[in-house]
């Protein structure tokens, strides 16, 4: 039985299925086939997950956003006199590459199963988010994913570090507070998408762009933070990390491509 579920697993069309029966009704459980149940923690960093299987989810929200969303998005720009802000010429590759996937799902997903760590990481995160890349954020999310590690660290070395703080925030959630997160776990997931939307409005220049129409500026964004939001809870947020990067990372290179090859079709 264990085979045959991998073999289906295997299959992205069968993945898109439960990534559609998920969005129409999230829950935390089951897992995907694949993880192994020996180390959690290191399967929610170190998903075992194919460079093939990502690649096929970044070219399906690829190919959506390019001609489904994305004109949408356009003309919504257009009809609200919204620009972006991004500048051609100076491509932030490892703000897009690195960064944003590291900062944005742990402030976006990270929660979604690490209610407990999630008190005090994403409170940090955020502030990592807001003032951007610099030597201050660089080194306070160096520290996040430290805390993270450390105990997991010194445990494989068969010298467990105790701070009881950070083995209280590893510890499972009391079963009463589990059974209601799970109740409202279907709101906070989409919330989470909602959010991770809004918060790419700051890569355009509204000007008057109407409150209505702001919405459709970001569609391909809520439905990639769908995406990862289901690769999150299903994989690890390791998965979603990845996902993340390599999709930001398709579109920068078409441009950076393109601005090498035909630059006259990006002035």
């Amino acid at each position: 039985m264990a085979d045959a579920q991998g073999t289906r697993a295997s299959r992205f069309r069968d993945e898109f299925r439960e990534f559609w029966r998920f969005v129409k009704h999230p829950k935390l459980a089951p897992r995907l086939p694949g993880r192994a149940a020996n180390d959690g923690w290191w399967e929610d960093w170190f998903p075992a997950l194919s460079f093939w299987r990502l690649l096929q989810w970044a070219a399906f929200l690829w190919v959506v956003n390019l001609f489904v969303l994305g004109p949408i998005a356009a003309t919504a720009a257009s009809l609200g006199g919204a620009g972006h802000r991004l500048d051609i010429h100076h491509i932030p590759w490892l703000q897009a590459l690195i960064w944003a996937p590291i900062v944005e799902e742990l402030v976006f997903r990270y929660g979604l199963r690490h209610i407990a760590q999630a008190l005090w990481l994403v409170p940090a995160a955020i502030v990592a988010l807001v003032f951007g890349p610099r030597w201050g954020t660089i080194l306070l999310l160096a520290a996040i994913l430290l805390l993270c590690w450390l105990p997991y660290l010194k445990g494989r070395n068969n010298a467990p570090l105790r701070l009881n703080w950070l083995a209280r925030a590893r510890r499972p959630m009391a079963w009463g507070l589990r059974l209601r997160y799970r109740r409202c776990f279907p709101w906070i997931f989409y919330l989470s998408s909602v959010l991770f939307a809004g918060v790419h409005l700051n890569n355009f220049s509204l000007h008057l762009t109407p409150y209505w129409l702001m919405p459709m500026l970001v569609l391909p964004q809520w439905l990639t933070g769908l995406v990862l939001g289901w690769l999150r809870v299903r994989r690890g947020i390791g998965a979603s990390m990845l996902l993340h990067g390599l999709f930001n990372g398709g579109p920068l290179l078409v441009v950076w491509i393109a601005l090498h090859t035909v630059p006259q079709m990006l002035t």
